[in-house]
């Protein structure tokens, strides 16, 4: 039987399954379900940093009648409604950490350390083995540079790692100009893994309404490609975990992470998709696929087609660009 651990975070995990951040870990029996199922780790669904404004009634006072406008009240999000607030959050890791054996990640979700610095302590000391910091930011004024952004988002995750004992992961988009660069940042501030990529959700239109209207799609394993090309380059330029969420939906889609040079593999459309037995059937089959082409562990094919590893590291620069364009007949 072939190896399937790995490390992660510097956890030991029984395989590079992670159920990463999404509404089945809302619920304990949910976590439970998916440790049976053959999940080594679970990050829990996020704690978003307008809650934590929201609970030092900053907000309240945005949403006071006697200030703004009460249609502009509605474009605010119902935060008390997505899922349990910051009290609620923390009881929710204790439970969930009595509930199962294997690591529970905790998530924030933000852009600025405000409270972050207080409640990544909070989340540790409710029992988590790891934060997530997951950076979703989109910069919509012209006046904010690139440098001033990867400037704020490095010096976030230094105060975080600063304030905090357990190992921190740092979750983002793939929209930098010079991204390994930016990893390096944020591996000197002391990101413990670097999890490639957000997935940003773009607004519709709604033409009878003329309205925005908020518009969610499931991922699917096309979305692996963008993660493979970035994780595969970054392999050995940081010392970081690497991990790969955003289209991973099947054995060889974990097969695929691990040989860019992954150390886990997270999933949560397929699993929202297919159901939680699902993973098992992935985990079976990573497990035939290596035992069928003689791969003793996990170990020993991560990295093994990154760029450092292939015999033509031309594949993931703008030598492949003239190639892929004149592939197609």
């Amino acid at each position: 039987m072939p190896d399937l651990s790995t490390t992660y975070l510097g956890l030991k995990l029984k395989s590079p399954l992670v159920a990463s951040s999404s509404p089945l870990t809302r619920e304990i029996d949910n976590i439970r379900r998916l440790e049976d199922a053959g999940a080594a780790a679970i990050v829990l669904h996020s704690l978003f940093e307008e809650q934590i404004q929201l609970e030092a009634n900053e907000l309240d006072r945005q949403l006071s009648p006697n200030e703004g406008f009460a249609e502009a009240q509605s474009y605010l999000p119902d935060l008390v409604a997505y899922n349990i607030g910051p009290d609620g959050y923390l009881e929710h890791i204790r439970k969930a950490k009595q509930a199962v054996s294997i690591p529970i990640i905790g998530s924030l979700n933000g852009v600025s350390a405000g409270g972050w610095i207080q409640h990544a302590r909070f989340i540790e000391d409710a029992g988590a083995d790891a934060l997530e910091l997951n950076i979703y930011y989109l910069p919509v004024h012209p006046e904010l540079g690139s440098a001033q952004v990867e400037m704020m988002q490095a010096d976030l995750v230094a105060e975080v790692r600063e304030s905090v004992r357990i190992p921190v992961a740092v979750k983002l988009g793939p929209y930098f100009s010079a991204l390994p660069n930016m990893m390096r940042k944020l591996d000197a501030a002391g990101a413990g893994a670097l999890v490639l990529f957000n997935r940003f959700y773009q607004p519709d239109f709604d033409l009878e309404t003329l309205e925005v209207v908020p518009h969610l799609t499931l991922s699917d394993s096309h979305e692996l490609l963008l993660r493979l090309h970035w994780v595969a380059v970054l392999y050995g330029q940081v010392k970081a975990d690497l991990a790969i969420t955003g289209g991973v939906h099947t054995a060889a889609d974990v097969i695929k992470s691990m040989m860019a040079g992954a150390k886990v593999a997270m999933m949560t459309s397929a699993l929202l998709r297919h159901g939680i037995p699902y993973l098992e059937s992935v985990r079976t089959k990573v497990a035939g696929w290596m035992a069928e082409h003689e791969y003793d562990s996990i170990a020993e094919m991560q990295g093994s087609m990154s760029r450092r590893s292939v015999p033509n590291p031309e594949a993931f620069e703008r030598a492949n660009y003239m190639r892929v364009l004149s592939s197609y007949v």
